[in-house]
């Protein structure tokens, strides 16, 4: 929404949602909170009859991924991007599985789908780099209100501190979240899923050839990160088993993560449009130390 005429802005560098959206670790939290917005049995029957997930999941991801690194790094684009993005949900309407009618763009279930990623965000750090402070918390939350309101919901309709959201949180949980027919869809290891269809012919012909012995073991793990890197709470609500043994796994997994991931060169550590807007940073900073 537009404050005084002006675009609301996005996140400041340097800040926590900084450092974070834009580290290839955020990939492996992502999926928990996809999971978690579809637990809603609105949003779950939005994506159901309305999104192309089962016929292009692989582009679908990618422009899910292309969204959040444009409300974190894209400038005046951000805004742009929260405007394309509510007109495309502007359409989007119909009956959950409980019979009650939906708008995609209702607040209470916009709201939500945007309130995920803080949850995930909190708790997968605690595992992939290091838990957050209380400081860096609110910050990350005050930082994660700002891109809500580039998505355009308004501050009435999200908790506005870390003291007001947790409560939310728990309510939603408690009252509205389940395991719907889009949760068991994507967490169900056999659910049929197209080869990606990435780089020249060859390679996806390869790919194809290759799809029916490589999906299995990307479905599991798919379903490993998603349940693991979830809040507890959360899975909990969805219904998902999560053992002493995945716990454990888990840990180690997410230690070599840790490990390996800082060592990284900036190519490889950073999705391509963080990596830009570091490189802009950084080279404004050395201009204005110049001048």
């Amino acid at each position: 929404m537009k404050t005084g005429g002006q675009d609301p802005a996005p996140p400041p560098p340097g800040g926590v949602l900084w450092s974070v959206a834009g580290d290839v670790r955020a990939l492996l939290m992502l999926p928990a909170a996809l999971t978690m917005q579809v637990a809603h049995p609105a949003v779950g029957a939005g994506v159901d009859e309305h999104s192309v997930f089962r016929a292009d999941p692989w582009g679908r991801g990618e422009r899910s991924v292309r969204s959040v690194q444009l409300w974190v790094y894209g400038g005046e684009e951000a805004a742009e991007e929260g405007r394309r993005l509510r007109q495309l949900h502007k359409s989007i309407r119909g009956t959950d599985a409980h019979g009650r009618r939906y708008h995609a763009l209702d607040p209470h279930y916009y709201a939500w789908v945007h309130a995920t990623g803080f949850p995930c965000y909190q708790h997968a750090l605690r595992y992939l780099a290091r838990p957050l402070t209380d400081a860096q918390e609110r910050q990350l939350y005050a930082e994660w209100l700002r891109v809500g309101r580039i998505l355009g919901i308004n501050d009435r309709d999200m908790p506005q501190t870390v003291e007001e959201f947790w409560p939310y949180y728990r309510k939603m949980l408690a009252d509205e979240i389940e395991a719907t027919v889009v949760v068991r869809e994507l967490l169900a290891p056999d659910s049929p899923v197209p080869a990606p269809a990435w780089g020249p012919l060859p390679v996806r012909l390869l790919l194809r050839a290759l799809w029916p012995l490589l999906l299995p073991p990307l479905a599991r793990f798919r379903s490993f990160v998603t349940a693991g890197y979830m809040p507890p709470d959360a899975r909990e609500a969805i219904g998902l088993e999560w053992s002493d043994v995945q716990e454990r796994r888990l840990r180690r997994f997410s230690r070599v993560v840790r490990v390996v991931v800082p060592l990284l060169p900036e190519r490889l550590r950073y999705l391509p449009r963080a990596r830009a807007a570091r490189a802009r940073h950084r080279a404004a900073r050395s201009a204005g130390r110049r001048a």
